[in-house]
C-alpha cells in the first residue's frame, strides 16, 4: 500500500491510499471467506458456492464494499501512527474511492484534525481572579444541612404546613381554562421552600392546613422549556393531604461520633477543613477558567465540527447524569419539551466552540513555553495517589496502564502552565486594585467573602444544560 497526505479545507487532511492489483484482489477474497455462508446457488451447498460463481450471480462488485472496508481497518491506523507527528486525528474519517480497477484500488480518506491556534498575546493581560473564602455563616450552614440529612420524620396535624415540610398534595394545573399534560398528580409529595416547582407555588402551600383545597394562581417563566407553557398564567387547585416534618437531631457529642468526630469541636473542624478544601479548589478552577478565557479572546483557530460536536456529546452525557440523579431519564424530559437528543445538543454548541478553543489554547501554551512533566515530579504524583488508596507507589506502578500515566503526565504539564500563566500576568481581584497577593486584604469591618460570594464574577468552566425539572409530572416545575 502507497499513501500520500495533503492538507485539506477546515482543519481536515486527505489520505489518500493506493492498493495494487495484488492487495485488492487478496482483500477481495478475504471478504469472500467473510460472507460465502450468507449466499445460496442451485447446485451448490450453501457457504461453498466458488467466488466466481456468486459473482456472476450477484455481479462483480459483490464483495467490494467488505473489501474495502477492510482494507481501511487494516491500513487506515498504520498511516495516522506513521503521520502522528504531522497531525492528530480528532474524529472519524470520510471515505471516498477514487478509482477502483481490477489492477488498483484508491482509496481517500478526509480526517478532521486538530487545528493549529494562533493566540495574539498569552503573558501581560490584566485577569480577573476569582476567590471564595469560607465565614462562619456557611459553616453553620453546612452543618444544618448534615442534621437535616439525619433528621427524623414527624407527622403533623396540629398546624399549617411550613417550610421545610414535606407535603403531600394533589393538584391539577389549567392554562388558558385547559388542563394541560403533567400538570397534574396525585399523593405528590414536595418538600416546601426546595424550588422545586414554579415561582410562587410553594409560597402559596405554605399556610395551608390539612383537607384544605386551594387555588393558586402562577405564571410560567418566559424561559420554561416547554414552548406552549412560556410566559403563561396558570391555576392549580391543590388539595393538601399530609404534612410531615422534621426533628432535628441535638449537635451534640453523640452526633458528633455519628460523623466520625470525637466531639463537637473535632466535628466543626473537619467540616471547615472540608469547605475550605472545596472553596479553594472552586477558586482554582474559576480563576483558571478566568485566565483561559481572556486569552481566548485574542486566540483564533478553525475548528473542525468533529471536535465541537464530541463537546457537544460531552455536555450531552453530562446533563443525562444529572438528570439521572434526580430520578429522571433524558428521553423522557426531551419527549416532555419536545425534543430529540440531536436537536437539544445544539444548545450547547456554543458553549462547545468556546470550550475547544480553551482547550488549544492551552495546547497552544504549553507547547510554545515547552512545559513538560519530569520523571520525578511523575514519580511524586503517583507516590501522592497511592498513599491515597492505600498502596505504597511500586504497588501502585503495577495498576497504571499507559493511558493513566499518560493522564498524570498531562495533568502535571496544566497544573504547571497555570502557574507560568498566573505568574506572568497582572492578576486582580476587582477593576481597580490588580492583586498584589493570592489572597486580598481584609475588609476595614474584618468581613470575608463567603464562599457563596467571589471577589469577581466568572462564569464556571464548565456548564451543563440547565438543570431540568421535575420527576414524572415535569410540567409544573421550574428550571433550577
Amino acid at each position: 500500500m502507497k499513501y500520500q497526505t495533503a492538507p485539506a479545507e477546515k482543519s481536515t487532511v486527505k489520505v489518500t491510499m493506493t492498493f495494487d492489483a495484488a492487495e485488492w484482489a487478496e482483500a477481495n477474497n478475504q471478504a469472500y471467506l467473510k460472507n460465502r455462508k450468507k449466499y445460496a446457488v442451485n447446485g451448490f451447498r450453501k457457504g461453498k458456492v466458488p467466488k466466481h460463481v456468486l459473482e456472476t450471480f450477484y455481479g462483480k462488485g459483490l464483495f467490494y464494499e467488505d473489501a474495502l472496508n477492510l482494507l481501511y481497518a487494516q491500513h487506515y491506523g498504520e498511516v495516522l501512527e506513521k503521520e502522528k507527528d504531522k497531525f492528530t486525528a480528532v474524529g472519524d474519517p470520510s471515505l471516498a474511492v477514487d478509482d477502483i480497477t481490477d489492477e488498483k484500488v484508491v482509496l481517500v480518506a478526509t480526517v478532521p484534525v486538530k487545528p493549529d491556534v494562533k493566540i495574539e498575546k498569552y503573558t501581560g493581560i490584566k485577569i480577573k481572579k476569582v476567590e471564595y473564602t469560607v465565614t462562619d455563616a456557611d459553616l453553620e450552614k453546612e452543618i444544618e444541612n448534615n442534621r437535616n440529612r439525619f433528621a427524623e420524620k414527624i407527622d403533623v396535624t396540629d398546624r399549617a404546613a411550613q417550610n421545610d415540610d414535606t407535603v403531600s398534595i394533589d393538584f391539577t394545573g389549567r392554562a388558558d381554562g385547559k388542563e394541560f399534560e403533567g400538570g397534574s398528580a396525585e399523593n405528590y409529595d414536595l418538600t416546601l421552600g426546595s424550588g422545586s416547582f414554579i415561582a410562587g407555588f410553594e409560597e402559596q402551600v405554605v399556610g395551608m392546613k390539612i383537607g384544605e383545597t386551594k387555588d393558586i394562581n402562577v405564571t410560567f417563566p418566559e424561559d420554561y422549556q416547554a414552548e406552549h407553557l412560556k410566559g403563561k398564567p396558570a391555576v392549580f387547585t391543590v388539595t393538601l393531604h399530609k404534612i410531615t416534618g422534621k426533628k432535628l437531631p441535638e449537635l451534640n457529642e453523640e452526633f458528633a461520633k455519628k460523623m466520625g468526630s470525637d466531639s463537637v469541636e473535632a466535628y466543626r473542624a473537619k467540616v471547615k477543613e472540608r469547605l475550605e478544601t472545596s472553596a479553594k479548589s472552586k477558586s482554582r478552577n474559576e480563576t483558571e477558567y478566568s485566565i483561559l478565557s481572556e486569552i481566548a479572546k485574542g486566540a483564533t483557530a478553525e475548528i473542525p465540527e468533529a471536535m465541537i460536536d464530541a463537546q457537544e456529546d460531552y455536555s450531552l452525557r453530562n446533563m443525562e447524569y444529572n438528570l439521572m440523579y434526580q430520578g429522571i431519564k433524558l428521553d423522557d424530559y426531551l419527549s416532555y419539551i419536545g425534543s430529540t437528543r440531536e436537536e437539544y445538543k445544539k444548545n450547547f454548541e456554543e458553549e462547545a466552540k468556546s470550550t475547544v478553543l480553551q482547550q488549544l489554547v492551552l495546547e497552544k501554551i504549553i507547547e510554545l513555553e515547552k512545559i513538560a512533566a519530569t520523571e520525578k515530579e511523575i514519580d511524586a504524583k503517583i507516590e501522592e495517589q497511592a498513599k491515597s488508596v492505600g498502596k505504597s507507589a511500586e504497588e501502585y506502578k503495577k495498576t497504571l496502564d499507559p493511558r493513566q500515566r499518560s493522564y498524570i503526565e498531562n495533568d502535571i504539564k496544566v497544573t504547571k502552565a497555570f502557574e507560568f500563566l498566573e505568574k506572568n500576568n497582572e492578576m486582580y481581584f476587582d477593576a481597580d486594585k490588580p492583586a498584589a497577593a493570592k489572597k486580598p486584604a481584609a475588609k476595614k469591618t474584618g468581613e470575608t467573602k463567603s464562599a457563596t460570594e467571589k471577589k469577581e464574577t466568572a462564569a464556571k468552566p464548565k456548564t451543563t444544560a440547565k438543570k431540568a425539572t421535575a420527576s414524572k409530572t415535569t410540567a409544573e416545575k421550574k428550571e433550577n
